[in-house]
């Protein structure tokens, strides 16, 4: 119990600066629904027992905000006790939906603009939702209720808006990458993850830890290598809240990698404002569009996903949105490659004049050639690895607009300076 209320203490002093007061207001439409009700109809134990399972939910309207068509709002409740507002942003012929954590000095009413807006360019719905104690959210903010909350907000679009979880995409802002791990390393068929600024941990952001202590937050750095699904991380290069040293090692993490998006001049809170920001999202969704979704491939075999699965299809999955994302530089793979083929010919032919007696050894020496010329190629491989965050730069610098989204006195970095590093 005490070890708890270090951690709490820690998050709530280093994380969490909910605005005050709240950027927005509700009002209720729909009154609280009885407790049990469908065990008082009578129903069948197996139906009383879905019921209860199902997320508690009530439509209100946000005040102080601009209204638009096809944005709604439900008070959600959470496992932990408290109503968290859930803002859902309806997209006619929408495929996918972005499940949406914010930012640690914002509240829905800040983003409001933002989600509308997003929802729009990119052809997804939308739902944002205020953690504990945040907006007009009740309770107070914690770690572990931000994690009951997304767990709230993710039923909230399963139960409410009928959203399959292989369509939906899980998207963290800053703190906000934290309850997005959380849910992603839960959810064994969600279709991508993207994190925007996010942290390694808690504790990482003060301090240059190179262990992860039980009194950190967010321990992202444990979390990232266990998530199954394509993962984009943006972060800008001028960020002076979380170093942008934090999205590149997360990127380094992931499992499934797809093309960084290294914003040069970004800082912490206008990353939106660079056009490349919109343009490299819609390039990510439409590339995760086209990848099968497993339950699908699951539903076709009938069988569970663990019994489905096969270490040939773990490759195939895992080099799909490689293939799609991946910058490689065709000219110099293929200059490489022909340098390989010329060379083996020209022994080839030297060998063939030396007559019938040395052709088993030819055969021979060009399996070894061939197998050297793999290796090579691996090599090759490795190191346009770890020059591809480098080639992620975009230079358009032109803001279309101006937000700042994070207190950042929330994060102190060290007072030891690191060497800048540059993007190609």
């Amino acid at each position: 119990m005490q070890m708890g209320g270090v951690t709490s203490s820690v998050a709530s002093k280093m994380a969490f600066f909910p605005p005050n007061p709240p950027s927005y207001g509700v009002v209720d439409e729909e009154e609280e629904p009885p407790p049990a009700a469908g065990a008082a109809q009578g129903t069948n134990s197996a139906a009383a027992a879905e019921d209860a399972c199902k997320v508690v939910t009530r439509r209100v309207v946000m005040t102080g905000v601009r209204w638009s068509v096809g944005v709604e709002a439900r008070r959600v409740r959470t496992r932990r006790g408290s109503e968290i507002i859930a803002m859902y942003v309806r997209r006619p012929g929408a495929r996918l939906t972005v499940l949406f954590s914010h930012g640690n000095a914002a509240d829905l009413g800040n983003m409001h603009k933002i989600f509308v807006e997003l929802s729009a360019r990119l052809h997804v719905n939308l739902m944002g939702y205020d953690y504990s104690g945040y907006g007009q959210s009740s309770g107070k903010p914690s770690e572990a209720h931000t994690f009951a909350d997304i767990e709230a907000a993710y039923k909230c679009l399963v139960d409410v808006y009928g959203t399959r979880e292989e369509d939906i995409v899980l998207y963290g802002q800053s703190v906000g990458s934290g309850p997005t791990l959380h849910l992603a390393v839960r959810l064994d068929h969600i279709r991508a993850v993207v994190l925007h600024s996010p942290i390694l941990s808690g504790l990482r952001v003060l301090y240059s830890v190179k262990k992860t202590y039980w009194f950190d937050i967010y321990k992202n750095i444990d979390k990232i290598p266990h998530v199954k699904c394509p993962v984009l991380v943006i972060h800008g290069t001028k960020d002076d809240v979380v170093d942008w040293s934090h999205g590149k090692r997360l990127w380094e993490l992931c499992h499934q990698k797809y093309e960084p998006l290294w914003i040069e001049g970004g800082d912490h809170g206008n990353l939106e404002t660079f056009p490349v920001y919109t343009r490299h999202l819609k390039k990510f969704l439409s590339a995760i569009k086209k990848l099968p979704a497993e339950k699908e491939v699951v539903a076709e075999s009938g069988k569970s996903p663990a019994e489905n699965k096969t270490p040939s299809d773990d490759l195939a999955i895992s080099e799909v949105p490689s293939t799609i994302s991946r910058r490689l530089e065709p000219s110099r793979k293929t200059a490489i490659r022909e340098q390989s083929m010329l060379g083996t010919e020209h022994v080839d032919k030297r060998r063939r004049s030396t007559g019938y007696r040395e052709k088993a050894r030819s055969s021979t020496d060009r399996k070894e050639k061939s197998r050297r010329s793999v290796d090579c190629f691996d090599r090759i491989d490795e190191l346009e690895q770890t020059e591809k965050p480098r080639k992620s730069f975009d230079r358009i610098g032109e803001k279309i607009r101006s937000m700042g989204l994070c207190n950042v006195d929330c994060f102190k970095e060290p007072s030891h300076s690191t060497e800048p590093c540059r993007g190609h």
